[in-house]
């Protein structure tokens, strides 16, 4: 493609050099930069790509889109500079694959919680409808059957429309996509066109990042604001900031509530660790999850559904044979007859609705025990929350490790106790090896109880000190059954 095409949807401050020249790649990692690429020099939150612009030459760049002009100019490279690499990259990467996302039906999610839940629900619920569909997600990215293991929630821009090419070339209609605050903020999204949008909610997470919570709803709701006339948003008004978000979006808004008047709505009848019957928009439908938080998940899927042109009834149909997502909610049965819960549950909202489904359940009939941690390198102000939150409603907490990451477990451990009085105390114990305290949770449980595994849901690895060591908490419950 030649540059001045690739270039077509932004604005450079100055150009110097040819831009009729052929460009063979786009790239903001020097590394992979091969002869005929464009590196692009983007100032990350670790290192400053501008720092790398003579390994990207050497390696054979033909053009360098930055910020500040490098003082010494190779001949023969074309240097376009522009206010920002960090918005210019997503515009060039998607006029670099062909403007993928515009010849797709393509839906992000975000939000706090139910991201991967209500994204991957769609996936599978559009492929039961006999569409051909993508996924980007944090458990995985997948292109029709074909997994493409994922290492954020949402890639780089190069990669992401890499991605929704690979789609587009596998005859994709649909692509359903967790958009991260992150990934928002960084502009990863940035040049996409999206069809619709969907709001979950809004809790405490990330502040390690975003610094305060004003910051981090203001990066959610940068997406909505972004979505164009043609697009719909689906957003929950259970949660405070669901017309927060879309205040100042064009698109076509719909809500969606299990507690009041809204265009879609649903409340619970039954519940069981099997599953849920539910009532959506006055017709009823059994479905194979658990808790109210799931309700609301549902309710989204349903509402997208409907906006993407489905019938009420082909939606219930497929809902009702759709399976939890993998480390979300999902129940293991032990031969002692009590049930293990694994979750991804890592925010203290998202455990408190956990322990809530839980409980929702029980009806107070058998305790319910956890094993829960904290990440490492993350928010330390929501270490004593989600200690706070486990111990609110269990009868007895294992504090643990999860990723410790290059923080001391131990320390981790501390922050999640400081917040808890010595009263508290007395429901909790704390064990530093996730193994042996998944083995001592299982031990203490007797048949009608409940161990709720917390915090690394669909993981089968352990990071500790910048490495990746194999663990996978469904692998260490089935090994405990055997054992109890």
């Amino acid at each position: 493609m030649k540059l001045e095409q690739l270039l077509s949807n932004i604005k450079p401050l100055a150009t110097e050099g040819k831009l009729d020249v052929d460009i063979t790649g786009v790239n903001i990692d020097s590394r992979k930069i091969q002869p005929g690429h464009l590196f692009v020099a983007m100032r990350g939150t670790q290192t400053d790509g501008h720092a790398f612009i003579p390994k990207a030459l050497k390696m054979g760049a033909a053009a360098i889109l930055c910020e500040v002009m490098p003082e010494e100019r190779k001949q023969g490279v074309t240097y376009i500079q522009v206010p920002s690499t960090e918005e210019a990259v997503g515009p060039v990467a998607t006029m670099f694959y062909g403007e993928p996302s515009k010849r797709l039906k393509l839906v992000g999610v975000t939000g706090t919680n139910g991201k991967t839940t209500i994204a991957t629900l769609l996936y599978n619920m559009f492929r039961q409808f006999g569409h051909r569909c993508g996924l980007l997600s944090t458990v995985c990215n997948y292109i029709e059957d074909e997994a493409v293991p994922a290492s954020h929630t949402t890639p780089d821009p190069i990669e992401l429309n890499a991605l929704l090419a690979r789609m587009v070339e596998a005859g994709c209609e649909y692509a359903f996509m967790e958009c991260s605050s992150h990934a928002i903020h960084q502009r990863r999204i940035g040049g996409l066109q999206f069809a619709g949008g969907i709001f979950t909610n809004l809790t405490r997470d990330h502040m390690d990042y975003h610094k305060t919570v004003e910051n981090y709803l203001k990066a959610k709701k940068m997406f909505f604001d972004s979505l164009p006339k043609s697009a719909f948003v689906v957003t929950n008004i259970d949660d405070k900031n669901g017309m927060v978000m879309v205040q100042n979006c064009k698109a076509d808004i719909k809500t969606y509530s299990t507690r009041t008047m809204a265009d879609f709505r649903a409340r619970l009848l039954e519940c069981h660790f099997e599953g849920m019957y539910l009532e959506i928009d006055g017709r009823e439908v059994g479905v194979q999850f658990i808790g109210k938080f799931n309700v609301s998940n549902l309710l989204a899927v349903y509402g997208t559904a409907i906006m993407l042109g489905k019938k009420p009834e082909e939606v219930l149909i497929a809902m009702s044979t759709l399976k939890s997502v993998s480390g979300r909610l999902e129940p293991l049965h032990a031969p002692e007859g009590f049930t293990a819960i694994v979750d991804y549950a890592h925010t203290p909202d998202a455990l408190a609705n956990v322990l809530s489904a839980i409980h929702e359940v029980l009806g107070g009939k058998g305790s319910v025990i956890t094993v829960c941690g904290a990440g490492g390198n993350r928010d330390k102000g929501k270490r004593p929350l989600m200690a706070q939150e486990a111990v609110r409603q269990s009868d007895k907490v294992i504090i643990t490790s999860d990723n410790p990451r290059n923080e001391d477990p131990q320390a981790i451990i501390n922050d999640m106790l400081a917040g808890l009085d010595r009263q508290q105390m007395k429901k909790v114990v704390s064990i530093v090896d996730r193994r042996e305290a998944i083995r001592t949770a299982c031990m203490m449980a007797r048949k009608g109880d409940v161990v709720l595994v917390a915090g690394k849901g669909h993981e089968d690895y352990q990071e500790i000190q910048g490495v990746k060591h194999h663990f996978d908490d469904k692998e260490v419950l089935r090994e405990c059954f055997g054992n109890v």
